[in-house]
């Protein structure tokens, strides 16, 4: 793909958190009880990414939802909306990547109303289907946020993918499942390496590290090869991982200068700005 430029191809990462709350361990690693450790609280925070250059912007899942929120008793310590705004992300100009349907990664799809929606074929079957109404599947969903992503889907602003994709330059989308049925990971180009957008593949650096898979799990073998994808990834390729909800991701990355610094850590981007 030697006709894109360097510029185009490289991106800054955005990396926001919206929300935060305190639990325990037993309740995020599956099975906890069998690996003879103590319980102990445990730190779960939200995040929502945005990828961007010169040439476009690319919004990497939307967060919960108001909706979403209350109806787990959880709020924002800023809504995904201010976010978006605060950093100058026009919605019409934006893509959105959903990596997968759960509440909170899909619950803003609406702030994006002429955006294209790129989401993985197998996610969107899945909660669109009948088994997605089963409890233990149902209760990581809102119910209208899926029939939003079916109004998307009629009103032809949603491209399906499967496997592994670029769907721009200098970003790959590959579907793994393991935590819901269609689960995405992105790779991105940054100045500073390769990123490794894990989402829910990964919510913490223990479980890649530790190979604790979490306690919402839709295929345990799929999930686990998932992490063997992604260490290899990070072995061969030196890629920088993101985790989806690791309370530790934005301390260990350069705050965004400015207001929204408290919520938004950067990779990428700084250094050789406008040098195309």
């Amino acid at each position: 793909m030697s006709h894109h430029s360097a510029a185009d191809e490289t991106y800054e990462v955005l990396i926001v958190r919206y929300a935060s709350r305190m639990t325990t361990r037993s309740a995020v690693f599956l099975n906890h009880h069998l690996y003879g450790e103590p319980d102990a609280p445990i730190g779960m925070d939200y995040y929502v990414w945005v990828l961007r250059n010169e040439r476009r912007t690319i919004v990497v899942d939307t967060g919960y939802s108001e909706l979403g929120g209350r109806n787990r008793q959880r709020g924002h310590l800023i809504h995904p909306r201010e976010a978006f705004r605060g950093l100058g992300v026009e919605p019409a100009e934006a893509t959105v990547v959903l990596t997968h349907g759960h509440y909170d990664h899909a619950g803003n799809v609406d702030l994006f109303p002429d955006s294209t929606v790129i989401v993985p074929r197998t996610e969107y079957d899945f909660w669109t289907g009948d088994c997605a109404r089963r409890f233990q599947f149902h209760h990581t969903i809102e119910e209208s946020e899926i029939d939003h992503l079916r109004t998307v889907h009629k009103e032809d602003r949603m491209v399906f993918h499967r496997g592994q994709e670029e769907i721009a330059p200098g970003v790959e989308l590959i579907e793994i499942g393991g935590h819901s049925p269609g689960q995405a990971i992105l790779t991105v180009n940054t100045n500073e390496g390769l990123v490794l957008l894990a989402s829910d593949a990964t919510h913490y650096y223990e479980e890649l590290e530790r190979d604790l898979p979490f306690l919402v799990v839709a295929d345990l073998e799929a999930m686990y090869r998932g992490f063997d994808r992604m260490n290899q990834l990070i072995a061969d390729r030196d890629a920088i991982l993101v985790p989806g909800h690791d309370p530790a991701v934005l301390d260990r990355h350069r705050r965004l200068d400015g207001p929204l610094g408290e919520f938004v850590a950067v990779i990428g981007g700084r250094q050789g700005e406008g040098a195309a």
